[in-house]
């Protein structure tokens, strides 16, 4: 088994930084920068989730990336660029909407997909014509992108199929062993995937909710479109235009019922499964604070785990520990997952999107 080096970094260099705190950082990611150069793959933070990096010019190196996760191969991988020229060289035309998007949201949470430039390899777009990438909002990320002297592949840092990374210590638990080094700087601040923009065609669309919400595109773009395959339960003959399109992902080993509507339909959804389920020895649930105060401590006695995403007033914070909840299911062995949902507006059409993956072929209660 290979050595994993864990660099644990001062949380300063998380926030804005001045300039002698970006010479210092630069001085503590040398190594990780020349793993990249070598062909090596590293685990980095970003503000979305960790992700797992390789020089994206190296097809051998974006090929581990594959075969470290267990990836499927048609599954395109997205770009991490540190300064827009970069960007404007990875495609074969640079839009004006691409233009707006990068001054409006960048760095963020958003991926731009285009035509991809010829010297692409194959093995980042999953065979497609198109490419995908962004400009993360994390010092770490831009900085060792930089140091790297190239654009860097990485999906996010976990073994394929389960939840995102949004703290170092999940990347530890699937990656230790198999890559390097990874680079631990504490939590992810928006805790979701970055939002996955089709600007390749006349209308912007959607490929996958993340990050920026639609209300904020079409803000500065007009109409935008979202992909209707974001709703779709049966994704097997979808060919992926983007990450997390087609396979089952953001899924813990326990099954996940997803319970929707207002507070006393959630509540009486939890009721009926507890009942229907009551053989299952070990079942959780995952809600928003105004659901758990509201169950009767009966109620709370049949369930092992009650994990508490954030208040129906602070969505953005719900998403944001969506995953810690559904790892820390898989922590404690749950074979019984309840997860409250929310409306798919703004950031909830992300989050519902992410539930509706992990959760697969597998049935759900409550409305779709």
């Amino acid at each position: 088994m290979m050595k994993t080096k864990r660099l644990v970094l001062d949380q300063k260099y998380c926030g804005k930084l001045n300039q002698e705190q970006w010479l210092s950082l630069e001085n503590e990611l040398k190594e990780a920068a020349q793993l990249i150069k070598a062909g090596n793959l590293v685990a980095f933070p970003t503000e979305t989730v960790y992700g797992l990096g390789a020089d994206a010019l190296n097809p051998r190196a974006c090929a581990e990336i594959f075969k470290v996760k267990g990836r499927p191969a048609d599954n395109p991988l997205i770009l991490h660029v540190a300064d827009l020229e970069e960007a404007r060289r990875l495609t074969s035309f640079w839009n004006d909407k691409a233009e707006i998007c990068a001054g409006a949201f960048w760095p963020g949470p958003l991926t731009m997909v285009l035509p991809k430039a010829e010297f692409i390899p194959d093995v980042i777009s999953g065979g497609l014509k198109t490419v995908a990438f962004r400009m993360p909002d994390h010092p770490v990320a831009l900085s060792l992108i930089r140091l790297s002297g190239c654009p860097l592949a990485a999906p996010s840092a976990n073994l394929s199929g389960k939840p995102s990374p949004t703290d170092g210590e999940h990347v530890w638990q699937d990656l230790q062993g198999r890559i390097p080094l990874m680079i631990d700087a504490g939590k992810c601040a928006i805790g979701l995937e970055s939002t996955v923009l089709d600007l390749s065609e006349e209308i912007p669309v959607i490929l996958r909710p993340g990050g920026i919400t639609r209300e904020q595109l079409e803000e500065v773009l007009g109409k935008v479109e979202v992909d209707p395959f974001l709703t779709e339960m049966n994704t097997e003959n979808i060919v992926p235009k983007a990450p997390g399109m087609k396979y089952r992902h953001y899924a813990p080993e326990g099954e996940v019922h997803l319970l929707s509507g207002d507070g006393s339909e959630v509540l009486q959804e939890i009721r009926e499964g507890l009942a229907e389920y009551a053989a299952t020895p070990k079942k959780a649930l995952l809600c928003l604070r105004e659901t758990e105060e509201m169950l009767q401590d009966e109620e709370k006695k049949k369930l092992e785990l009650i994990f508490v995403m954030g208040a129906r007033t602070n969505p953005g914070k719900a998403a944001r520990r969506l995953y810690e909840g559904l790892r820390l299911c898989d922590r404690q062995n749950m074979e019984m997952i309840f997860v409250e949902g929310m409306p798919a507006e703004g950031i909830g059409l992300a989050f519902m999107n992410r539930l509706r993956k992990a959760a697969g072929k597998r049935f759900l209660t409550g409305k779709k």
